[in-house]
């Protein structure tokens, strides 16, 4: 973990800069990095995400992917530079309503769409568990992220899903589907530019077998 008056170049899909200005730079163990500063709340101003080659010498970090992107950090001070052994991580545990919802949703998985079949419940990833990994009547594998409401958060974490399992031979390439009680109109827009569905469903009458309510957007 450090803290650095730094400046950022990426090179990839497009170009991008950050002027000198101190910031946050997190290398995890994973093989992740990311660079916050003290602004834009959770979100990182640029990250790469693994597995990635690091290259570091006292005034740069460099680190590239196996699709040819690079993040050259130029460290013009060094503030702070600490590292932490966090260990194995449990996991998030979601609340009683949303693992009430997954429940629900995955015992009945066509009131999400016709054709779909339950592959697993809480499948694996290296970064968490997918809530629903289902099947639909074409054969392609489908990520559903389960959420009580709907925000841009939910779609980045199911994005990050589908970018794992799209590493998978037997997935690749996967579909999305974003479910939730409500959607948020951000999260809804930033949704279908990705190409995942957005779900919206009725709790009660999820609850009571109902499949009407379930509306597609």
């Amino acid at each position: 973990m450090l803290v650095v008056n730094c400046s950022v170049t990426y090179e990839g899909r497009l170009g991008a800069r950050l002027a000198p200005a101190p910031r946050l730079v997190l290398i995890k163990a994973d093989g992740s990095l990311a660079i916050h500063s003290d602004s834009k709340a959770y979100k990182p101003l640029n990250w790469m995400n693994p597995p990635c080659a690091f290259r570091e010498t006292a005034t740069e970090i460099v680190v590239t992917n196996p699709k040819g992107e690079t993040l050259r950090i130029d460290i013009h001070e060094v503030i702070s530079d600490t590292t932490a052994e966090l260990g194995t991580d449990p996991g998030l545990e979601k609340d009683g309503v949303e693992a009430e919802l997954q429940e629900l949703i995955a015992a009945r998985v066509e009131a999400l769409q016709h054709d779909f079949v339950l592959i697993r419940r809480e499948f694996p990833t290296d970064i968490g568990p997918v809530d629903l990994l289902c099947r639909d009547g074409e054969g392609n594998a489908v990520v559903v992220e389960i959420k009580r409401v709907g925000e841009i958060a939910g779609v980045e974490q199911l994005i990050r899903y589908q970018e794992r399992l799209d590493r998978d031979s037997r997935f690749a390439p996967t579909r999305g589907m974003f479910a939730a009680t409500r959607i948020k109109p951000q999260a809804r827009v930033f949704a279908e530019s990705r190409g995942i569905v957005c779900v919206e469903f009725d709790v009660d009458e999820l609850r009571g077998g109902d499949s009407a309510s379930l509306k597609l957007f």
